[in-house]
């Protein structure tokens, strides 16, 4: 059943892209923009996930949301050495986790963890859209299909890897 329900997400996927190319080159053909434009990401289960290395050191906003839990809200996270460094709440619900849970937020691997552990699950839902680097711009997970309140939405923007000598594993 998860085996037919990855297929199909492909399939799906593969022909909204296909789509996604046709208009914009329509929209580039009729002068209302160009392939330059910021690059469309990609979704799948893995593809992207298993080539994109994450970095010792970066910062990123995270955008947390759906389902009854406590890690709901906006956050700009500074992972040093492989682990949340510092966490900023960014909103009402972000302030309010980073007094009550900072170590609830996670570096952008431990996201990628938790979509890997949903999809080994079986979960209804365990998708992710990539950015054309490889990290993940916005993870959905469901894990069952009729259960209220048990989604999950990230939304990863502001991606920033840090040099080297910010934090690096040695």
């Amino acid at each position: 059943m998860a085996s037919v329900r990855l297929l199909s997400s492909v399939v799906l996927v593969g022909g909204l892209m296909c789509t996604v190319v046709a208009c914009e080159k329509a929209a580039g053909a009729s002068g209302q923009g160009s392939s330059t434009d910021s690059p469309t990401p990609t979704s799948s289960f893995s593809s992207f996930a298993e080539s994109w290395d994450e970095p010792d050191a970066y910062a990123y906003t995270l955008t947390s949301s759906e389902g009854e839990r406590s890690l709901i809200g906006t956050f700009r996270v500074t992972v040093r050495d492989g682990k949340v460094a510092k966490v900023v709440g960014l909103d009402e619900s972000g302030r309010g986790e980073v007094r009550r849970a900072p170590e609830e937020v996670p570096t952008i691997g431990g996201l990628l963890d938790q979509l890997e552990r949903a999809h080994d699950e079986g979960a209804d839902t365990a998708e992710a859209e990539y950015a054309p680097d490889g990290h993940p711009v916005r993870i959905t997970l469901d894990p069952e299909e009729n259960a209220v309140d048990d989604e999950q939405t990230y939304v990863i923007s502001d991606y920033e890897p840090q040099p080297a000598s910010a934090g690096t594993k040695s």
